[in-house]
């Protein structure tokens, strides 16, 4: 979709039902963008993804503002497995994976992990990053990007003498 500055953002229709992986949890809550995530119809948090999230980052999912729904995962498909096999998948994002496939073409999975983009792209199912996020929020102008790497994270580069 191309904005009126004719620049192409991501296309992450707002509501659409998303199916959560750890990474894009963990980190966006690291940035304080969490919020982001709230122009999606759901949040769905596979049952193992929750509990990694809870050892990492358990303020993540207490965002007052953000509606996260814990969700148990049906017995992934054989594709499913045969994938997860090929990709040395982890169990948070296999489970992520048979909850996007449950849910289908309305699901998009958000996750930063590259084995289970790729596991996703063969299934069919749409897959964004935490920093897709991101940068939809910036082109969006949600965010500027002095916020977004700003604080702690953020260091100017010292030019050379």
């Amino acid at each position: 979709m191309k904005t009126s500055s004719g620049a192409f953002t991501a296309m992450i229709e707002p509501q659409k039902s998303a199916v959560c992986d750890a990474g894009p949890l963990i980190h966006l809550d690291e940035l304080d963008c969490l919020d982001l995530l709230g122009d999606f119809a759901q949040i769905l948090v596979p049952n193992t993804v929750w509990k990694e999230a809870e050892r990492h980052r358990p303020h993540a999912l207490a965002t007052p503002t953000l509606r996260l729904e814990r969700r148990l995962s049906p017995s992934p498909s054989a594709e499913l497995d045969a994938l997860a096999a090929l990709f040395a998948l982890h169990p948070g994002e296999r489970e992520a994976l048979s909850l996007t496939t449950e849910i289908g073409g309305s699901a998009l999975l958000l996750t930063d992990d590259t084995a289970a983009r790729l596991a996703a792209k063969a299934l069919g199912i749409g897959v964004h990053g935490s920093i897709g996020v991101i940068v939809r929020a910036i082109r969006r102008r949600q965010r500027r990007k002095v916020e977004v790497v700003g604080g702690k994270l953020y260091r100017p580069l010292k030019s050379p003498r």
